[in-house]
C-alpha cells in the first residue's frame, strides 16, 4: 500500500539530558546511561496529504532508560492547540513514524525504539529562537517551560560556537548547539540544566531528511 505523502519545512528546539554536545549524534553511549529529552518544531509549510499543517507546532517528551537504540521508551505527543481534528491525526502519524519510510526520519527511528506512548495532549506551545545566537525558548501551557542559550567558555563566560553537520543524517543536516534548562511536568517529569540542546532548521517528508 502506497505511502500518504507528507512534507514539514521549519525549525527546531531539542534539549535532553546529556552533557553539552550529546554523544547520539557520534554514534556514543548517552552520558548518564540514559536517555530524557523534549523536542519541539515549529512548522513554516508543511502538508500530510491534502491537509496543510502551515503555522502549527508539535513535539514530543520521551525517555528511554538505556540508549535510544536499545529501546523500550516512553514517549507523549504534544500537538498544537489550534490544529483541527485531521491536523492532529497527521500529526501524530508523523510522530508515530507513521506513513514514513522506516528509520529515514528521526520520528520513525524514536517511535520504532519506544513501546508505550502516553495520551496525545493538545496544548498552547510557545516557541522562540535565534538560531544564529543559539537562544530561544519552549513554554508550553502546563507541561513545559524551557530555556536555550549559547554554551559558554569555562574561561571567560563568553559565547562558545559549536555547528554541527550530518550529511545523512535522519534529524537534521546541520545544527546549531547549545545549552538548555528545563522544568517538565506530567507523566515524563524532566529537570535540565545546562544540558545539550540544539537549534536546526528542518526539512523532512515521507521518504527521509529533504537536502
Amino acid at each position: 500500500m502506497a505511502l500518504v505523502e507528507w512534507n514539514m519545512k521549519g525549525w527546531e528546539i531539542a534539549n535532553c539530558n546529556c552533557n553539552w554536545g550529546c554523544p547520539c549524534q557520534f554514534n556514543q553511549l548517552p552520558s548518564h546511561g540514559d536517555c530524557k529529552a523534549h523536542v519541539f518544531v515549529h512548522i513554516d509549510q508543511g502538508k500530510f496529504g491534502d491537509v496543510s499543517l502551515d503555522g502549527l507546532r508539535w513535539g514530543i517528551v520521551a525517555a528511554w532508560p538505556g540508549a535510544i537504540h536499545q529501546g523500550n521508551g516512553t514517549m507523549q505527543i504534544v500537538v498544537d492547540e489550534r490544529a483541527n481534528d485531521a491536523q492532529r491525526a497527521a500529526l501524530e502519524a508523523i510522530a508515530m513514524g507513521k506513513e514514513t519510510e522506516p528509520m529515514k526520519v528521526v520520528w520513525s527511528v524514536y517511535a520504532a525504539m519506544t513501546t508505550r506512548f502516553l495520551p496525545t495532549m493538545a496544548k498552547k506551545i510557545e516557541m522562540t529562537a535565534d538560531i544564529d545566537e543559539r537562544t530561544g525558548t519552549v513554554n508550553v501551557d502546563g507541561l513545559v517551560k524551557a530555556e536555550i542559550s549559547p554554551i559558554t567558555n569555562a574561561k571567560t563566560g563568553l559565547p562558545h560556537r559549536v555547528r554541527v553537520d550530518l550529511p545523512s543524517g535522519f534529524e537534521f543536516s546541520q545544527a546549531e548547539f547549545a545549552s538548555g534548562t528545563a522544568k517538565v511536568q506530567g507523566a515524563i517529569p524532566l529537570d535540565f540544566t545546562k544540558t545539550h540542546a540544539h537549534f536546526a532548521r528542518v526539512h523532512w517528508s515521507t521518504h527521509g531528511v529533504v537536502r
